[in-house]
């Protein structure tokens, strides 16, 4: 809108007429001297325009920058929720970090599904579940004994085969600033380093009961419902190390290596003591 020109009456300096304006500051030549406002913010408690009609507009103008007022404050307000809010999740993320005691079974083993068994490799993720009953049912299934010296290893069961035949399609360590019990949305993402995909000859020669027994029934090699089960860190430092021992390509063959010693330090192992592997199919 074009104001030059306009007549104008001040509180203070009387009348005059406007000489200069743009979209924040407006300069107008009063009896004695040319004075400079805020535009439009000087309008309604200091300033009156003449023509109506203009006034009308100007009335509209400082409706809408009042409105955009209210709006940044309330994104501020938002920010600073949202910064306190990120504020408290640190302190009990460095709180749980500083106080962690090693679990001797906090690492997973995952059942994938057909759609899993791809995407668990090419996302590096897993999800853990939904909760099936009680006052939670339908929220995420919270992987409390995650930290980051665990691991996740991947498996599936080929249609048709016995359970004992359950292989296993790979590894990986959590992301490295993961905890279990502040995870609201049931993923489990991978380290930015630490994984390990194998081959399907590698995955056919690894069996995952070669390593782990249902404690409950250790005779038994059954798997009848959840898409989890927590296990032993030894028993994922073995795995880790037979994985070394079948790669051969020498870049895949170094991770492996750097991946099984970041795995003992982080889980407190000594690897020249690792027990031989002893699980339900070893027992057979």
């Amino acid at each position: 809108m074009n104001l030059i020109n306009k007549k104008v009456t001040h509180k203070r300096f009387g009348m005059g007429s406007i000489v200069k304006h743009n979209e924040s500051i407006i300069e107008i030549h009063f009896a004695s001297e040319n004075k400079m406002f805020v535009f439009p913010d000087v309008f309604g408690k200091y300033l009156k325009l003449h023509d109506k009609s203009d006034a009308h507009l100007i009335e509209k103008i400082i409706q809408k920058k009042e409105i955009e007022r209210k709006e940044e404050e309330w994104k501020k307000e938002e920010e600073k929720k949202l910064q306190r809010k990120n504020q408290k999740l640190r302190l009990e993320h460095e709180k749980l970090m500083k106080h962690h005691k090693l679990h001797p079974e906090s690492q997973m083993v995952f059942r994938c599904d057909i759609e899993e068994q791809n995407s668990s490799v090419s996302e590096w993720k897993v999800f853990s579940g939904a909760i099936k009953s009680g006052n939670n049912k339908g929220k995420p299934n919270k992987p409390i004994r995650m930290h980051q010296n665990s691991a996740v290893l991947l498996t599936a069961l080929d249609s048709g085969m016995p359970e004992k035949d359950r292989r296993i399609l790979g590894v990986y360590m959590v992301n490295e600033d993961y905890i279990g019990k502040l995870c609201e949305d049931g993923n489990i993402p991978a380290h930015s380093k630490y994984r390990l995909q194998l081959t399907e000859q590698e995955s056919n020669q690894l069996l995952l009961w070669k390593y782990y027994t249902d404690k409950k029934s250790p005779d038994k090699m059954t798997w009848n419902t959840g898409k989890y089960r927590y296990f032993d860190n030894l028993w994922m430092a073995q795995i880790l190390l037979d994985i070394v021992s079948l790669k051969s390509e020498p870049t895949e063959k170094e991770l492996a290596q750097r991946f099984f010693k970041h795995f003992c330090k982080m889980n407190q192992i000594t690897d020249h003591d690792l027990p031989k592997p002893n699980g339900a199919l070893m027992r057979i």
